[in-house]
């Protein structure tokens, strides 16, 4: 077995018997900013601060597997990834583009990710586009205060922001095929310090998703048109980050099937996924590498990002089944 150190993240190798290619199977291991309310004995030491997204039990399948296939290699080579940063600002791409990485000549990779909804003893996946492109979207304004009574010699930001987000919509109704599919969702907006004040500065915070890497690019552009408008309407000045961005999850087909065949030869239930708008960095791995994702159940009532995040423990018997039939199989 083979450890090898990237960052905050790590590589772990298992060499095959008779290798003539290298599986990888990677878990992320990060955390969220949510302060954890599961009551467990075992809850997050760390205040504010838990596994909200089921990163623990992505971590405890992959060294399940892990300790089965040191004391079991199968023939070929298998390459653990132990991700950072999925949850921002992202550590598949830096990872996948790292000499570590590279080193390995990866053939296939596949991942799992827990879905509270579905029952235990259940893994859901599908061909083809799994998970959206995603882009976090933070944009401020920058005007002028002054008192409330003398709005005349301000520039609002309130108002401006505002009118801003309510006017974006536009772009997904006006701007986009009805056909295709694309989201822009604002989910925290600050300004201002107190009411008699007209605020100078405002700051949206939200994100888009699209089911294309195109559409994606379209309302950026209509975005950064419409900021231009706003910029001569608000005599303001406004700029924009897109912080992190994903790429969109895109299953190989071949691999899929496998993975369906294998499961059900273990009495795992297979259920076709939909897709979904969910945004996960591992897409940048598939972009580059053939392989897959799948979702794995875990019938929590709480659902992910959800500081009463319960997954079911038995599902981390099936999640470890689950990889090593696909392992077995491919």
């Amino acid at each position: 077995m083979q450890i090898t150190t990237w960052h905050t993240g790590l590589f772990v190798f298992v060499k095959g018997k008779q290798p003539r290619r290298t599986i990888a199977y990677r878990t992320d291991i990060d955390g969220l900013p949510i302060q954890e309310q599961t009551g467990y004995s075992f809850s997050s030491t760390h205040a504010g601060n838990m596994h909200a997204c089921g990163h623990d039990f992505h971590m405890t399948i992959a060294l399940g597997v892990l300790h089965t296939l040191s004391k079991h290699p199968v023939d070929d080579n298998v390459l653990f990834v132990f991700q950072p940063a999925e949850e921002g600002p992202g550590g598949a791409q830096p990872m996948l583009a790292s000499k570590e990485f590279q080193s390995f000549h990866v053939d296939m990779i596949f991942a799992l990710h827990i879905a509270p909804e579905l029952p235990v003893g259940t893994v859901s996946s599908k061909e083809g586009l799994l998970f959206a492109n995603t882009s976090e979207l933070f944009i401020d304004f920058i005007g002028q205060g002054g008192h409330a009574a003398y709005p005349h010699v301000t520039k609002d930001m309130v108002v401006a922001a505002s009118t801003f987000v309510t006017q974006m919509q536009q772009i997904i109704s006006r701007k986009i095929d009805p056909l295709d599919s694309g989201v822009i969702s604002i989910g925290k907006v600050t300004s201002g310090t107190v009411q008699n004040i007209i605020a100078e500065q405002a700051r949206l915070e939200g994100t888009i998703r699209t089911l294309s890497p195109e559409t994606m690019q379209l309302i950026k552009k209509e975005l950064e048109q419409m900021m231009r408008g706003f910029e001569l309407t608000y005599d303001c000045s406004i700029k924009v980050d897109y912080g992190a961005n994903y790429y969109q999850v895109y299953n190989t087909k071949p691999y899929v099937d496998q993975f369906q065949q294998a499961v059900q030869k273990e009495g795992i239930t297979f259920q076709t996924a939909s897709q979904a708008m969910t945004g996960e960095d591992f897409g940048y791995f598939l972009k580059e590498i053939p392989g897959f994702m799948f979702w794995l159940g875990v019938d929590s009532p709480y659902g992910l990002h959800h500081s009463q995040l319960t997954p079911k423990e038995d599902a981390l018997t099936v999640g470890v089944n689950a990889v090593l039939a696909m392992i077995h199989h491919v």
